[in-house]
């Protein structure tokens, strides 16, 4: 999904996490009355607004506030035994001041030197208990030191400007947005949680007899999240919503030595979303089922051909070296590759397929979206993006930070608490004009095997995430991981399962290859880690055929699977 710091899932976790699952039913709210801490925001923003000065003159132009509320459930088991069971709640606190003006202010870029330390600095945590001078001291402190950073680095900027060449875009760096005023209903999210624990250690107790199986868990997370904002220009929010996932994986490893893994999750707004047991046990057994079929399947080498990407694997693949590509930011940060960035109006995919991003979109057929969201952390309303009509580029992931002639932001602008804000994805959505059955897709794999001189051709069933290159001092490459990896042969055998290949490749290159695509989209719903942090987010694609795409061998671990039998294995006899 991103550059080679930047990965779909969480940090240190195998990246199949990164795509994760929630389901979604009713929400318990309250009536639509305003927070007790929003009046509070509101009167500190005004002093800080009114008062704030540094002894040489400089004032801030815009502040925002904005409040992360967020009770959390989490509840872990592997083999039947409960591993994790922790009920937390917290609420974090961002501060944003700007220093300057809305042409050029204190977030500019500084080139030709590092801005993490701008980019990332701790969110305050704020009282739980609405207690007003706790409150208002957490403000006032968080407050006064994102005022003399915005001064110092205003300075800075100014500076930089002096010294460097004239800047390739010049655009504004912030765009003037009408104020939002929206307050929804504070959501609570009840649950039974003796019921949730009982229901993981339930599904975990399926892999207590799989020896072969080394690591395995479930886990189920409720995140019920509510935000509060002002800022100086008049906006005011309040809303929320719920994240539920239940998430299952294991892990083995093969005689060569190759570590396997898989993993299936699913998504909801809030608890009664949830799948029954039902459905969550036959994912236990497709997981089950899968880690022991790789984990026989043969080695594939290096290749080039045809290929099909599944729906959900191909949402994955648009989402890690298209989406990112277009994301407002990249287009002025002089350090990016900007692959994009002067083709506004050109063809850059197929005729025939089109991308949208809609955050506004709750579901897709029934499977809630995780990208889903009202307001997004600059106080814009959430909105569609028609990104490419008919192969033709026609915007970008806008926040408010203008870039290339486009002066307004289109609900984008994305964080988790602590990160700055950058253009991020919501929802990202392929459409295609050139759809046939999957037994079509397929036929034509075949022919297209035929045509090459190929043996056989690839098909992608499944891919967990991956990353972008997409700065400039980097290849402009990416690599997706894929875990469920079929070869099609031309001659009419069995489709076969292999293991051990990444997709690798250049963008512009690979969306040339794109000969058409299936009736079938699906979603994936998972969590992408870049610069503001990890945000949910999802994808809807169908499948698609490709003319051509390179895989190159896996890195592998080298350790023979364990020596002495599993505790486990002795239960089965």
């Amino acid at each position: 999904m991103f550059a080679p710091r930047r990965r779909p899932l969480s940090a240190g976790l195998p990246l199949v996490l990164t795509i994760a699952v929630v389901l979604a039913g009713p929400s318990a709210m309250h009536a639509a009355e305003e927070h007790p801490l929003l009046p509070i925001m509101e009167s500190e923003l005004r002093l800080s607004m009114e008062k704030l000065v540094s002894p040489e003159g400089t004032r801030p132009y815009f502040i925002q506030y904005a409040v992360t509320d967020s009770q959390t459930l989490t509840v872990a088991a592997t083999l039947g035994s409960v591993t994790r069971d922790l009920v937390d709640h917290d609420r974090l606190l961002d501060v944003d001041v700007r220093c300057g003006d809305y042409t050029l202010d204190s977030t500019r870029q500084i080139r030709g030197g590092s801005d993490f330390d701008f980019s990332w600095r701790e969110a305050a945590s704020l009282p739980l208990n609405d207690d007003p001078i706790a409150t208002r001291q957490t403000l006032w402190l968080a407050t006064d030191e994102a005022f003399k950073a915005a001064v110092k680095r205003l300075a800075q900027v100014k500076a930089n400007l002096k010294v460097k060449v004239e800047e390739e875009d010049p655009s504004d760096d912030f765009s003037r947005e009408p104020p939002s005023v929206h307050i929804g209903p504070w959501i609570t999210q009840p649950f039974d949680r003796a019921e949730l624990v009982a229901r993981v250690k339930k599904y975990s107790q399926r892999f207590r007899s799989q020896p072969l199986i080394y690591i395995s868990s479930v886990n189920l997370t409720g995140n019920t999240l509510n935000r509060l904002a002002v800022n100086s220009e008049g906006s005011k929010l309040q809303f929320g919503r719920g994240y539920w996932r239940i998430q299952i994986m294991g892990s083995t490893i093969a005689d060569d030595g190759m570590e396997l893994w898989q993993s299936k999750s699913f998504d909801a707004f809030d608890p009664e979303g949830l799948p029954d047991d039902q459905q969550v046990l036959q994912a236990v057994d497709q997981v089950i089922e899968e880690l022991l079929a790789l984990r026989a399947a043969p080695l594939v080498e290096p290749y080039t051909g045809p290929a099909i990407l599944l729906n959900r694997a191909s949402a994955v693949f648009f989402h890690e070296i298209f989406g990112h590509r277009i994301e407002g930011h990249r287009q002025k940060d002089v350090q990016e590759g900007q692959t994009f960035a002067k083709k506004l109006g050109q063809p850059v995919l197929p005729s025939f397929i089109s991308v949208i991003d809609d955050p506004t979109l709750r579901s897709f057929r029934g499977i809630s979206l995780n990208g889903f969201y009202e307001f997004d952390e600059e106080c814009v309303p959430a909105q569609p993006a028609r990104l490419v009509d008919a192969g033709v580029l026609k915007t970008f992931l806008m926040s408010r930070s203008p870039t290339r002639g486009i002066t307004r932001s289109n609900g984008h602008g994305r964080r988790q608490p602590g990160a700055q804000v950058v253009a991020r994805m919501g929802n990202l959505i392929v459409e295609s004009t050139q759809q046939v059955p999957f037994e079509q897709l397929r036929a034509r794999l075949i022919q297209e095997c035929s045509r090459q001189g190929k043996e056989y051709g690839l098909l992608f069933a499944d891919i967990s995430g991956g990353f972008t290159m997409t700065e400039r001092y980097l290849p402009q490459a990416f690599k997706v991981v894929p875990i469920l990896v079929y070869r099609v042969f031309a001659d009419g055998r069995p489709d076969e399962l292999v293991r051990g290949v990444d997709i690798v490749g250049t963008p512009l290159t690979c969306f040339s290859k794109i000969l058409c695509t299936g009736d079938d989209p699906d979603v994936f719903n998972g969590y992408c880690g870049a610069e503001s942090g990890s945000i949910p987010v999802s994808g809807i694609s169908p499948s698609i055929l490709v003319e051509q795409i390179e895989v190159e061998k896996r890195e592998k671990a080298q350790d023979r699977p364990p020596i002495l039998e599993a505790p486990i294995a002795s239960e089965q006899r």
